[in-house]
């Protein structure tokens, strides 16, 4: 799993700026100062331990949480209701968040059909490409989503936000409590969706394996600061005592016990 050479500057994303900034919960400093720019087109993998204001970080990207200072700029603008429809940017949840009284299909559609974008039959076949793009079958369509496995219910949800033509793509932990072979083959639809798209695309994830293999540049969130950012080539070989902690941990869940004797 490689990811391409840094996208050409005609790629189809938008830039993001994000200067200065901090966020806190019922006294709580969650972010302390963030300042990061991904370029468009790039894949940039936000990376960082559990609790270290990932998500958070990324929900102010798409204007889902407000600053208590500093900004956030996409293409020069913040991330209001009227610019995430006219730059077209997407979010994949962590828990996917399909719904599970509609079938696939129903999900993949459903912004096109809440906002009348498009015709039925025109809906059916955006749907349609939007599955094969993420290597589902138009028979997945009719499903529900309790009868498809994790990692379907995954590449259902990108299809969802691929329906918009995003410009900018957020993922939230997209392989999360995935086995290794499924977040696998998620991490490769990530790679040839930026490849083809050439959507601005932001990963946040504490995947190392999933950083490393997909990442044109990662940056390491830890207590809130961006701590360290470069390329995978060069994050290798920071010698930030946090980061060099972080690469080292074993996130492997512990045994449970059993009755053997």
């Amino acid at each position: 799993m490689k990811p391409d050479a840094f996208p050409p500057s005609t790629a189809a994303g938008v830039r993001v700026v994000v200067r200065g900034l901090e966020k806190s919960f019922r006294g709580q400093q969650v972010l302390r100062g963030i300042d990061l720019e991904v370029a468009p087109g790039e894949l940039l993998v936000l990376m960082g331990p559990s609790g270290s204001g990932k998500s958070v970080f990324l929900r102010h990207l798409i204007g889902l949480e407000t600053p208590d200072s500093g900004e956030v700029l996409i293409d020069g603008q913040a991330p209001t209701e009227d610019l995430r429809s006219r730059r077209r940017l997407a979010m994949v949840f962590q828990s996917g968040g399909l719904l599970n009284s509609l079938t696939v299909g129903q999900n993949v559609g459903l912004y096109l059909t809440e906002h009348r974008l498009a015709t039925p039959d025109e809906i059916q076949r955006i749907v349609k490409e939007k599955l094969a793009l993420v290597r589902l079958s138009p028979d997945s369509a009719r499903k529900l989503p309790a009868e498809l496995s994790g990692g379907m219910r995954r590449r259902a949800a990108i299809a969802r936000a691929l329906t918009m033509d995003p410009q900018l793509i957020l993922f939230d932990e997209p392989t999360a409590e995935l086995d290794p072979m499924v977040a696998l083959t998620i991490g490769r639809e990530i790679v040839s969706l930026n490849r083809r798209t050439r959507a601005t695309t932001i990963v946040v994830t504490h995947d190392r394996d999933l950083a490393f293999g997909i990442a044109h540049r990662i940056a390491f969130l830890a207590d809130g600061r961006i701590a360290a950012a470069g390329t995978p080539e060069e994050m290798r070989g920071c010698d930030l005592p946090l980061l060099r902690e972080f690469l080292a941990a074993d996130f492997s869940p512990e045994p449970h016990p059993t009755n053997d004797a």
